[in-house]
Formats: structure tokens, sequence, C-alpha cells
């Protein structure tokens, strides 16, 4: 399957809500708000409890902006928080930290127009300025697991840029509360038999201030709810080809430039095998 992300100026026939998770992300929302698509029918930023201006800065750059007060604490639970919130057909989650380009929002968007129902950024795919090698083998390690345990065939199991249909993924009893949120989206949307598809995505450098994740603890994390899940009686199912339309067939490739929205013209190529 060929997904062709739309150009800046075509509205996609679907209402999309952008869902922003935020805490203490003042100095970079004016970044990444500047650049999402003009045709999103919502912005729901979740704010964190922050203690800065990240709410204030929120709405001088977007006074259209909706702001959600987590009562929780982690990004899973202000992601759930936010799902519950968004009103669109579709729904795309992107970080604050000016790490993920807007400027993909459309190749999410053209996967579900194309039939997904779940679309997974792959920094595997597209790249990253900011995964270290013990960062880089930890999700490897991740992946493997999630692939031996599940049947699961992700080349990026731990990022948070994603797209989903609303009404499907909210269906999958999502429980988790910190960054293992990923996780367990992606296994219980396999296990649901989603049709899934993984895109390219270019992961730069934070703007400023420093990530709420901590590697070994969130590590931890990701690896306890791994092995619990199993334990309750996630099945393991064998990934049909189909289901991860990517991994086979074309799909564009956003050749990133830095400092700039991602090119409107798009290539193509084929993929890799996986890493084992």
């Amino acid at each position: 399957m060929i997904v062709r992300g739309p150009g800046a100026d075509r509205v996609p026939s679907l209402q999309v809500s952008l869902l922003i998770p935020a805490r203490n992300e003042q100095h970079n929302l004016p970044h990444v708000l500047s650049r999402i698509p003009p045709w999103l029918h919502e912005v729901v930023l979740v704010d964190g409890r922050s203690d800065d201006d990240t709410i204030e800065v929120a709405k001088r750059c977007l006074p259209s902006i909706r702001v959600v007060n987590q009562t929780g604490s982690g990004k899973g639970d202000a992601l759930l928080e936010g799902f519950a919130h968004c009103t669109g057909d579709a729904v795309v989650a992107m970080d604050a930290d000016g790490s993920m380009d807007p400027g993909e929002i459309a190749t999410f968007v053209a996967a579900l127009e194309s039939g997904a129902h779940y679309v997974k950024g792959s920094r595997m795919i597209g790249g990253s300025e900011d995964l270290t090698i013990f960062r880089r083998f930890g999700n490897w390690a991740f992946r493997s697991l999630a692939r031996l345990l599940f049947g699961c065939r992700y080349t990026d199991l731990c990022y948070g840029y994603f797209a989903f249909m609303r009404g499907t993924v909210d269906r999958l009893d999502l429980r988790s509360t910190g960054f293992e949120i990923e996780t367990e989206i992606g296994i219980k949307a396999h296990a649901a038999g989603l049709n899934i598809t993984e895109v390219p995505s270019f992961e730069s450098h934070r703007i400023n201030g420093h990530s709420q994740l901590n590697t070994f603890r969130d590590g931890w994390r990701i690896l306890r709810h791994l092995l619990s899940s199993r334990i309750r009686g996630v099945r393991r199912e064998p990934a049909p080809p189909e289901r991860y339309a990517d991994i086979r067939d074309p799909v564009p490739v956003l050749r990133p430039v830095h400092g700039q929205v991602m090119t409107k013209e798009l290539t193509y190529s084929g993929i890799a095998p996986e890493e084992d």
C-alpha cells in the first residue's frame, strides 16, 4: 500500500483532532503550534499541571486551542484524558517538545484515509537525532520481546507519534498511566486485529528543557507491562502482512530538512528488513 500525504492546501476527508500532552513546555509550544496544518478540526492540549506559562503561551499562539487540565499524572493518563475530549473522526497524538515534525501529520492522516485503523510513526524508518546507542538497543530489545510474546511486527515500539480512527483504539480498554501507554496501544491494537500501518517519522532533539522520560524507570515499566500483558492472557498472534502494510510495501519517505517543515514532495522506497 502506498500512503500519499496530502499537500498543505488539500483538506483531508476526515475531521482530525490533534492531541498534545504537555507539561512545562512554554518555550517549545510556539515552534510546534506555528507549524500545524491549517485544516485540523481541533487542537486539544492536555496540561499536566505545568508550573510555567504553558497554558497562556498555547492560547496566545493558537486562540482556538482547547485546554484540558489533567487531573491525574503521567503521560498515559494525559493521553487517556485527551482521547475523551477529542471530537474528530481521527486523532493524531504528538509531543509538545518540538522533536516531532507537525508537517508529518498529513502522512498519518493519509494512511487512515487509505484504510488503516492505527498508524504508528517509526524512527527506525524515518531517522532520529535523539536516539542514543543505549536507547536504540532498548527499543530493539522491547520490540523483539513484543514480537516473541505477541507476534507484533513493529519496527519502533516506544514512540509517541501515532494516529487512530476514533472509535477503534478507544475500545481497547487502555489503562497505562505512564510512558508505557504507547506499548500498550501497540500490543492491544495488534491483538484486536486492527489494520496497522507504520509511517516514517524523523525525531529531532527537543528544542528546550529536559525530557520527562527516565530511561531506567520508564524502561522497567515498559518491560513489566510486556510481561504482565502476556501473563494476563493477551494472546500471541502471527501478524498477517496486510496488517503491517509498510513492512512489505513501499511507503513515503519524508526527507528531513533541519529547521523546516518537511517537503511536500514525497519519494518512495522499499523498507529495509527489520533488524533481528
